[in-house]
């Protein structure tokens, strides 16, 4: 069988024909350096919706969706199809960070997730004060 190079390659490692869903979410997550019970929390579920969620099991619904983009830093497209911004392909070339400077992206990565987490909870309250003004008139 012939090599492909890489430009003509489809068989990338988050590819739509080769990663689910799931695979994506999970990919994306470990990424920004959380692990399942973090993500579940921030997001307000359950730590099982959120591992049926990777396993495919099941799918989160168009608000959960535009959460998880934001906090794990990737398109909304990239989560379900695998096109637009997302997580580049592994690269074993690619030099290690130090120590330091992973503990540093790993900080930045979650007080971005608790920004993004924080931004919708202003939003819900923001909306039930609306409705309670409204009723109230």
């Amino acid at each position: 069988m012939a090599e492909t190079s890489p430009e003509t390659r489809t068989d990338t490692w988050y590819a739509a024909d080769v990663a689910t869903f799931g695979d994506r979410l999970a990919g994306a997550r470990e990424a920004a350096g959380l692990k399942q019970e973090e993500l579940a929390q921030r997001l307000g579920v359950r730590l099982t919706t959120l591992q049926n969620w990777e396993d495919d099991l099941a799918e989160p619904r168009g608000n959960r969706l535009q959460m998880l983009a934001g906090m794990l830093n990737v398109s909304l497209a990239w989560l379900l199809t695998a096109e637009g911004d997302g997580l580049a392909d592994p690269d074993d070339s690619a030099p290690p960070l130090s120590g330091e400077a992973e503990a540093a992206l790993a900080e930045l990565q979650r007080l971005r997730a608790g920004a993004v987490a924080l931004a919708d909870k202003l939003a819900q309250v923001e909306r039930r004060m609306r409705q309670a003004m409204r009723s109230a008139a």
